[in-house]
């Protein structure tokens, strides 16, 4: 009766064993680390944000833009050394849908410097950028060790070179993370000069952003002043017809580089590529929908 009751009480306790084991497909969170993985998924969302606007020419002239802001990073002094050894700092800025990294700074420790000066659109509405300083690491995760939302300052914006000091917030708590120093200059839209309003095609060749216009050697041309005519046209001048014309024609407002259905066509080919990815690439082929596709292509095969 007591072997009995033993092989009992052993099938008994092998069968709970068996009940507590996890059968069917595992969890999406099983086995990670707590932290890593949103810092991935951040990291790879940038790569591919950069990797856009590599694919896609450094230089391209957006629409609807206030000017050209250059930022300088210069150095920071951080409030400590994490980790065993100096630690390799590296800045990374966002600003609006372009990021920007630095350089690291090789033993830079708590006093890196950079010396990286950028140039980019500076988009209308956009008034701040997002900074972040990373501790680049050889066999994991690169560590962020402080970060700061940098509102672009007035004087800046006025015409004036702004050469400031701003507060890090980290793990020492909020403006405790130490400083970083960014020298920021602007020129607008309406200053720059007209060589400037040009972009640049996915094989880097500079194209102007608007080409001259010719007419055909042999014309009907108009003598005088038609009914309707618009302004600017003197009578008794002969013009041609097809110019007569273009100044009759009210001017049309411009559209968007991309319809919304685009968009959608796009994402439905592309359905693990982050929106804010394939909007860039969007932007930066001036909304063609076929160079938008063989750019994201291009970029999956990599």
């Amino acid at each position: 009766m007591t072997v009995y009751h033993h092989s009992q009480n052993k099938m008994s306790a092998s069968t709970n064993r068996r009940n507590q084991v996890m059968v069917g497909e595992l969890p999406n969170d099983f086995l990670r680390i707590s932290g890593q993985p949103t810092q991935m998924m951040e990291d790879e969302r940038i790569a591919q944000i950069l990797q856009a606007q590599q694919q896609a020419g450094v230089g391209m002239m957006p629409t609807n833009i206030a000017g050209r802001l250059s930022i300088t990073v210069v150095q920071a002094k951080l409030a400590k050394n994490y980790g065993l050894t100096k630690m390799d700092p590296y800045c990374r800025i966002r600003l609006g849908h372009t990021v920007f990294e630095t350089p690291t700074a090789c033993n830079g420790a708590k006093n890196p410097r950079w010396n990286k000066t950028v140039q980019t659109y500076l988009p209308n509405g956009v008034d701040s950028m997002y900074i972040e300083i990373f501790d680049e690491r050889s066999f994991t995760v690169d560590d962020r060790i402080a970060w700061a939302h940098v509102t672009i300052p007035a004087s800046a914006l006025n015409g004036d070179t702004s050469d400031d000091w701003y507060p890090l917030s980290g793990r020492q708590g909020d403006e405790k993370e130490g400083m970083v120093n960014l020298v920021m200059s602007f020129t607008a839209a309406a200053d720059m000069p007209a060589s400037s309003f040009t972009y640049t095609t996915p094989a880097f060749q500079p194209v102007p952003a608007m080409m001259p216009m010719y007419y055909p050697a042999v014309q009907p041309v108009v003598v005088g002043v038609a009914p309707g005519m618009q302004p600017g046209v003197q009578p008794g001048m002969v013009y041609p017809q097809q110019m007569v014309q273009q100044q009759q024609q009210p001017q049309q407002p411009q559209g968007p580089l991309y319809t919304e259905q685009d968009l959608q066509q796009v994402k439905d080919m592309f359905p693990n590529m982050e929106e804010e990815v394939v909007k860039s690439v969007f932007e930066a082929n001036r909304g063609n929908k076929d160079a938008t596709i063989n750019s994201l292509l291009s970029m999956n095969s990599d």
